[in-house]
């Protein structure tokens, strides 16, 4: 079946903001450049104005988005470097480095993992042919490991061991505040935002979530915290540190546009500061167990950096230090 326009309508919940950043906090799949495309091709109304990027909302305002499907047809094979850090005859994982979508999406037809992996192995065709060989993904903005499977087998192997959650992920995430003690366990229910259908939130009837953190470091107005999800809900390591009253830092969805622009401002943060940092499954065929770590990509590491250097005190040894 052709994939169809996909309307999206937003009540306006904030005062002063640009469209552009507006929209591309509300609708997380889209970047801000996709949201500026959408709005210069008509394809955006703010009540019953046709706006440019920088309009300003306010609370009330209807925005009416409208995103044309996907362009149709064969994934095409890009020549995009990609950093393997592991391979053998059955998968590779991958480093994906943040502002890369995983897969081909509404307003992604280019640019993606699945096009640099079509690039570098032309005859994958592993599970779906819009994904191939993918078995999980990261945000776009997250950067870090994901595992990619190569044989049919593989595929099946690695599905059962995310089902099963015997695949072990641990991710480094900077959070503005303190967690209300120094290792916990956050399970609440994750779902659709019944106030903004685009986000994730924690709601009654949800699926059941559960996320394990420990504090690695305290550096005063913010935290580094080692995350473990033992559940994989879209957006649950965001959702539930925003719940629990620790949001990650530099997150323009589940933050606020004033704490990114103070996350810009105290250290150079771009982004969201989430990695997925330390990955650990089980090869097909009994062959043993795989364990990878990635350090901080640069961008992170020069933001702990700045933040270390203004921070009062001796923050001491950190288990990234040792």
């Amino acid at each position: 079946m052709r994939e169809s326009e996909r309307v999206v309508h937003l009540q306006v919940d904030v005062a002063g903001e640009r469209l552009d950043r507006y929209l591309a906090r509300a609708l997380p799949d889209l970047s801000r450049s996709q949201v500026q495309r959408l709005i210069r091709d008509g394809l955006v109304a703010l009540g019953e104005e046709t706006p440019k990027p920088g309009t300003p909302v306010s609370p009330g305002m209807k925005v009416v988005v409208r995103i044309p499907p996907s362009p149709s047809g064969k994934v095409l094979p890009q020549s995009i470097p990609l950093d393997v850090v592991y391979e053998d005859d059955d998968l590779l994982v991958v480093n994906k480095p943040a502002g890369m979508v995983v897969h081909p999406g509404h307003g992604h037809s280019q640019g993606t993992l699945v096009n640099a992996l079509l690039g570098r192995y032309p005859d994958l065709a592993v599970g779906d042919s819009g994904r191939p060989g993918i078995v999980h993904r990261l945000d776009r903005d997250t950067s870090g490991l994901v595992v990619v499977a190569k044989t049919e087998h593989a595929l099946e192997h690695l599905r059962r061991q995310f089902k099963s959650r015997n695949v072990q992920k641990t991710y480094l995430t900077l959070v503005y505040g303190q967690p209300p003690a120094p290792e916990g366990i956050i399970e609440a229910p994750v779902g659709r935002d019944p106030r903004q259908r685009q986000r994730m939130a924690v709601i009654a009837d949800g699926r059941p979530a559960r996320t394990r953190y420990e504090l690695w470091e305290d550096l005063g107005d913010y935290s580094l915290l080692s995350v473990s999800p033992e559940t994989g809900r879209t957006h649950q390591i965001r959702v539930h540190l925003a719940w629990l009253g620790v949001p990650v830092a530099g997150d323009l969805v589940y933050s606020h546009e004033r704490g990114a622009r103070r996350a810009k401002s105290d250290m150079g943060l771009e982004r969201q500061f989430l990695h997925a940092w330390r990955l650990s499954f089980e090869r097909p065929g009994a062959k043993g167990t795989v364990s990878l770590e990635a350090p901080l990509p640069v961008d992170l590491q020069q933001a702990m950096d700045s933040l270390r250097s203004s921070a009062s005190g001796d923050i001491g040894e950190t288990p990234l230090s040792r």
